[in-house]
């Protein structure tokens, strides 16, 4: 009985065809009851789990439908399905869907995240490297050539003895990499067509200077280098497809060109941008960001610029925490982009800290209203115990403490040893403090200028206990405090003390 029951169900699963599922230009609609036949009984299957209302799913949907309708042309074998989270709520909980749109690759059944770009492109060069061999072995000028045409940028290794270290090393690269096809020759014909005389990889693209090669020191690290470097354009154009590239690269100084494309002199300012870059290439990153976007609004203000600044440039250099170079003029020419650059490699160039000016009533009201240029004067005044606030104008948490921070410098006003201040932390910046989160609210003790940060209720009676307690009350724990902790719990990393 047992036995003729699990058939039943293995028969039901099967006759769940993926011919019988409602499709959507080409994509499978999967829910509940087709999702685990569809997954199984089909080799490969790209999900998306979706929500109607999510803008970026709306966005993704027309080059979901391209590539799907792609491979249902090609009679390939790979499918692309959705399920609509907030309807098969099972299904999302199931394969931990934290955000959308998330995608899971399902083969043989077996899932895996998706980590591609959300083109039509990028969908179809990713399933079809996670399909097909690492890269493609090219016996003929004509395979050589075709596989040069079929993508922005296409890598090749030339290796006459295919077991070597470095052909391993290739293979492996082209395992992990996902973004452009790979492919892997040693006809001595195709060695003629593209002139290599030894073993190497060549990085053929269709923008710049259209082609590099590697002949030394082929190894793991060096060609993932090589081809993350090289793959993008002298000048990278900023978007959510980009994003990941640029600040996923080897490349850790960034210089951004803010302006926007419909000015007139959009076409002059980024050619002198590119002919700089050149200057630079595998030393700074050059990026341009479009001031006519909305989403690229919270750029600037990270930055501390307004639409009316643009065109406007600013360098970061990435480590543990973002530092960012303003130039000295505004005027942006081929000179000027030159100089700034230089400067800021050559160390002559200091970091740039985000400030307002002191307003003029800044102490008026029981709340203090701290900026860069007089942060220190106040909250590092021995005499006192001063509470800040650091916010952003956007948070809404920060919003909602408004009324009880009011409240609570309200409370000590009156108290010569207390001050109640908050700082704008978009507009104003610390050399000593780093603000990750909104609200942070930190309490600066007199006499010491010890920093305890808080942790505790954002009321009115918990921020006083705090304030009245000396910052033991509500405290964060301090690092070792958490550390001594971790351990006894079991968690703690033991190669912590190797790091």
């Amino acid at each position: 009985m047992i036995f003729h029951y699990s058939l039943s169900i293995a028969l039901l699963v099967t006759l769940v065809s993926s011919a019988d599922v409602k499709k959507e230009e080409n994509v499978l609609v999967l829910n509940k009851s087709n999702f685990d036949g569809v997954v199984s009984e089909n080799k490969y299957v790209l999900v998306e789990f979706y929500a109607p209302w999510c803008g970026h799913c709306k966005a993704l949907a027309p080059e979901y439908a391209k590539a799907a309708t792609s491979l249902a042309n090609e009679g390939s074998e790979i499918l692309l399905a959705k399920v609509d989270a907030t309807e098969e709520t099972d299904l999302a909980e199931k394969y931990e869907v934290r955000g959308y749109p998330t995608l899971k690759f399902f083969r043989n059944g077996k899932p895996t995240e998706y980590n591609g770009g959300r083109t039509a492109d990028d969908l179809l060069k990713w399933v079809k490297k996670k399909t097909g061999p690492p890269a493609v072995t090219l016996e003929s000028v004509e395979d050589a050539n075709k596989l040069k045409e079929s993508a922005e940028v296409a890598i090749i290794g030339f290796f006459k003895d295919q077991e070597s270290d470095a052909a391993k090393a290739f293979l492996e690269v082209a395992t992990q990499m996902d973004d452009h096809p790979f492919g892997i020759t040693n006809s001595e014909a195709v060695f003629g067509e593209f002139s290599v005389s030894k073993d190497g990889v060549v990085l053929f693209k269709k923008f710049d200077e259209k082609r590099n090669d590697l002949f030394e020191d082929i190894t793991q690290e060096n060609l993932k280098k090589f081809i993350s470097i090289n793959s993008l354009p002298l000048v990278v154009d900023f978007s959510h497809e980009t994003a990941q590239k640029i600040f996923g690269g080897e490349i850790k100084f960034h210089n951004l060109l803010f302006l926007s494309k419909k000015a007139s002199s959009y076409e002059k300012l980024v050619e002198a941008f590119r002919k700089v870059a050149k200057e630079f290439r595998n030393k700074v990153l050059f990026v341009t960001i479009n001031t006519d976007i909305e989403d690229h609004e919270r750029i600037m203000d990270f930055f501390g610029l307004k639409i009316e600044d643009a065109p406007g440039m600013r360098l970061i250099r990435l480590e543990e925490d973002m530092i960012k170079y303003k130039p000295e003029t505004s005027d942006i020419t081929e000179e000027s982009i030159l100089s700034f650059v230089q400067g800021v490699i050559d160390g002559k160039i200091k970091k740039h800290l985000l400030t307002q000016d002191v307003p003029s009533d800044w102490d008026k009201n029981p709340v203090k209203v701290l900026v860069g240029k007089n942060f220190d004067e106040v909250a590092l005044d021995k005499s006192k115990d001063v509470l800040v606030e650091f916010y952003a104008p956007w948070c809404g948490h920060c919003k909602q403490l408004v009324p009880i921070y009011d409240a609570l410098g309200e409370k000590y006003k009156d108290n010569s040893n207390v001050v109640i201040a908050k700082m704008d932390a978009t507009a104003n910046e610390l050399e000593h403090t780093k603000i990750n989160s909104f609200p942070t609210i930190k309490l600066f003790k007199k006499d010491t200028n010890e920093v305890l940060d808080f942790n505790g209720e954002r009321t009115l009676e918990g921020l006083s206990q705090f304030i009245d307690s000396g910052g033991k009350l509500g405290a964060s724990p301090k690092k070792e405090e958490v550390d001594e902790e971790e351990e006894k719990e079991g968690k703690a990393d033991p190669r912590k003390d190797e790091l």
